[in-house]
């Protein structure tokens, strides 16, 4: 159990009581929270919980299982066995595709260890990254725990919400979404420069 896993209980009902309050009255004009919502399109307590899913143990299993698949790669290829005495036309042929399948197991930037290294690269960085955003969402709603607005919207449930709680709930959604944001747009750089792990291997 983390800090995320900490808090989550705890904030959740805050959360819920925001998107109420906004779903009656909106956020106002021009606040930043309509920005945060066209980019996360989850409510507040939807957003955390999909973060809340991120799982780092998952991704620091499989790096190590990925290159112990990149070792037997090349000792596959350095155990392909050399023409010897074999000579001719034959043994020619055979050592030929003897050295392409080689390549193609170890070597070379497209081969089968380079895209298993890669991938436990990818991994890794992964694992950093679910880490680090678990932890910066923790930060996050524990601040907003124990912020001025989430005194306004649980001192008072008035119907309709009154301006100041409508102001705190849009105050307290931004808080949490642009932290959410920010993090988010790190991960699509992340896999964006990863797009080449998805590309065929050429044989």
């Amino acid at each position: 159990m983390d800090r995320l896993d900490q808090v989550l209980d705890s904030a959740t009902p805050l959360l819920r009581r925001a998107e109420d309050v906004l779903e009656l009255t909106g956020a106002p004009p021009g606040h930043p929270v309509w920005d945060h919502l066209r980019h996360v399109r989850l409510m507040p307590a939807d957003a955390v919980r999909a973060v809340a899913g991120l799982r780092p143990a998952a991704m620091s299993e499989a790096e190590p299982e990925l290159r112990a698949d990149a070792r037997v790669c090349v000792e596959a290829a350095a155990a392909l066995p050399p023409p010897g005495e074999w000579e001719g036309e034959a043994a020619d042929a055979y050592d030929d595709q003897r050295r392409r399948a080689a390549a193609h197991l170890a070597g070379g930037d497209d081969s089968l260890d380079e895209r298993f290294e890669a991938t436990a690269d990818l991994a890794a960085a992964l694992h950093q990254w679910m880490t680090r955003t678990r932890d910066n969402l923790a930060a996050a709603l524990t601040e907003v725990l124990t912020s001025a607005e989430a005194f306004t919207l649980t001192a008072s449930a008035s119907f309709p919400p009154t301006s100041a709680e409508t102001e705190a709930a849009a105050n307290l959604s931004s808080h949490v979404l642009r932290t959410i944001a920010d993090d988010y747009a790190e991960a699509e750089d992340l896999l964006e420069g990863s797009r080449h792990l998805a590309d065929p291997i050429p044989l």
